[in-house]
């Protein structure tokens, strides 16, 4: 599907954001630690449905690099040594367009959980 494939890929190290364009003109910016806590890797998403482990303390996580994986994906590395998420296109667009959403329910489990996420200057929000 040419729409999920990326035409613009843009890491702003400073501001930890992670902007990216694709072929149907949708454009998303995603700080690191959204991307980190949605993380597609078994120790985040779990093996399936229910087992999804929430991440807690990440306000101030890093990405270090993108690695390329063949034409379908990127590997982020964050400074907390996760690097065991390969985000597919497909899954950065659905992180982006539902953004908003994604983000309050991670919040809402935060405070659920009863956790105090400590503000932090880059939030998006």
């Amino acid at each position: 599907m040419s729409s999920t494939k990326p035409t613009e890929i843009n890491f702003h190290k400073v501001s930890q954001i992670l902007e990216i364009a694709f072929g149907d003109n949708s454009r998303f910016s995603m700080p690191a630690e959204y991307l980190r806590v949605y993380s597609p890797s078994a120790e985040v998403q779990g093996h399936g449905p229910g087992q999804e482990v929430l991440q807690i303390g990440k306000e101030d996580v890093k990405i270090t690099h993108l690695e390329p994986v063949g034409h379908y994906a990127v590997n982020i590395i964050f400074d907390d040594n996760h690097d065991s998420g390969i985000y597919s296109w497909e899954y950065l667009y659905q992180l982006g367009a539902h953004f908003d959403k994604k983000w309050e329910s991670y919040l809402e489990r935060l405070k659920t959980s009863g956790y105090t996420r400590k503000e932090n200057k880059l939030d998006i929000k």
